[in-house]
């Protein structure tokens, strides 16, 4: 699995003019599936991510945690993650998992990190979504599971 993770002030996905999804303060995480993920990877980058310390303390450094600053997460499938753009022109995208192994992973993950006590919004799999986000810092992290 593949998330780039964008530290957010606020978010949201819209899906033919409706907002499905949206958060005030935390992550925007953009989720991609390949063909050998399992759960152990969904498992994985749930608990790295509520963990990871890139929210600032009193003191201005990034030490506290998603759990720790209370934040929400935006979370969006994201199947070009897994493009490869190395050769021509057109990204070819092989290494991402069919949607019916994807969409069970996806959801898998978001469930994992519920779990961890975070609000999960989710944009909707498969869909053209159209998503906004005040970047905070700006930080953005790129995360695989391997």
């Amino acid at each position: 699995m593949r998330v780039v993770l964008q530290r957010s002030k606020e978010a949201s996905v819209t899906v033919t003019g409706e907002v499905i999804g949206k958060i005030e303060s935390g992550l925007v995480l953009l989720v991609g599936v390949t063909h050998n993920d399992t759960e152990d990877d969904a498992i994985y980058l749930a608990d790295k991510i509520v963990n990871l310390r890139i929210f600032e303390d009193e003191q201005g450094k990034m030490n506290h945690s998603l759990l720790d600053a209370g934040g929400q997460i935006l979370s969006v499938s994201q199947f070009t993650l897994y493009g490869d753009c190395r050769k021509g022109r057109r990204p070819n995208f092989m290494e991402a998992a069919k949607p019916d192994q994807a969409i069970d992973l996806y959801n898998f993950f978001n469930e994992q990190l519920r779990q961890k006590g975070v609000e999960v919004q989710t944009g909707e799999f498969g869909a053209m979504m159209d998503v906004q986000l005040v970047n905070d810092g700006p930080v953005t992290l790129i995360l695989d599971s391997i």
